[in-house]
């Protein structure tokens, strides 16, 4: 089997550079008319699959708005992940899990090993215990062929207190983040580690072009950040970056045909931006 970094690269090549989050909130939910519960959630969610599974190559599900509804809401999570397989699109799954020992262990084969039901292509993981704490993930994506995105440089305003510290190094603690994961994707052209850099944190002075990862960037859309936005932050490694919109896909529904419309424009503005291929 490819490993994740090729397969990503492969399928935006072939649709485009999009990630279509699935963020279905109460909010959401009730603006799309939809009853505040599973089922609700399960309509939300599907939809967004039935719209663009044959059109992005990426799906990110917020697994906290599933588990918000307990056992019934992870039971929706599978059947979206079970939905996007069918489809021929790839799912990352947006859980941002940081622990050490054996509870990160854990967490790794709850969703990163072969049959385990919440199973995803590639999970969003937090490095702020120690990058060394997500060893034993990174050997297991790599094992079955996934992949891991690291929080680097969020766009949270609350986020500099750590990313932007000093470390005993000299050097910013995402700028060791960054280095890290670019060690753990050593000669490869798409590895399997890549990275979370907010579209909308502006010129950071940190060098992303060595990383040969998958750089996912959210913020694309309602929250502000374009085309010009990633060009300011990627530089020279805007042709690993992989933009993420949900608030602006979603709030078209719930007309499948008026989310699909909208990510059509979206694809277009990216590809204006991003190479791909």
């Amino acid at each position: 089997m490819t490993g994740y970094g090729e397969r990503l690269a492969s399928l935006v090549a072939e649709r485009g550079p999009l990630c279509a989050g699935i963020d279905p909130h109460p909010s959401l939910l009730s603006a799309w008319g939809l009853p505040v519960d599973a089922s609700g959630l399960e309509r939300c969610a599907r939809t967004m699959v039935a719209a663009l599974g044959d059109l992005v190559p990426v799906f990110k599900p917020q697994s906290a708005f599933f588990e918000l509804h307990g056992a019934a809401g992870i039971a929706v999570l599978e059947r979206v992940l079970a939905d996007l397989r069918d489809a021929g699109a790839l799912s990352l799954l947006d859980v941002k899990r940081g622990d050490i020992g054996s509870t990160m262990d854990a967490y790794a084969a709850a969703y990163l090993a072969d049959g385990a039901p919440l199973a995803a292509d590639a999970i969003t993981v937090s490095p702020y215990l120690g990058f060394g704490s997500l060893s034993g993930t990174i050997e297991l994506a790599e094992a079955s062929d996934r992949g891991v995105y690291v929080l680097a440089l969020t766009s949270n305003p609350e986020g500099r207190q750590v990313q932007h510290a000093r470390a005993a190094s000299g050097l910013l603690v995402a700028e060791e983040i960054v280095d890290a994961a670019a060690s753990a994707n050593a000669g490869k052209e798409y590895g399997n580690v890549g990275l979370v850099v907010g579209a909308t944190i502006g010129r950071t002075g940190v060098d992303l072009s060595q990383v040969h990862g998958s750089l996912l960037s959210p913020g694309i859309g309602a929250q502000g950040a374009g085309a010009r936005d990633l060009a300011e932050v990627f530089g020279d490694a805007l042709r690993y970056v992989l933009p993420a919109a949900s608030r602006e896909l979603m709030a078209a529904g719930p007309d499948p045909a008026a989310i699909r419309a909208k990510a059509e424009q979206m694809l277009t503005q990216m590809m204006t931006t991003v190479p791909v291929g």
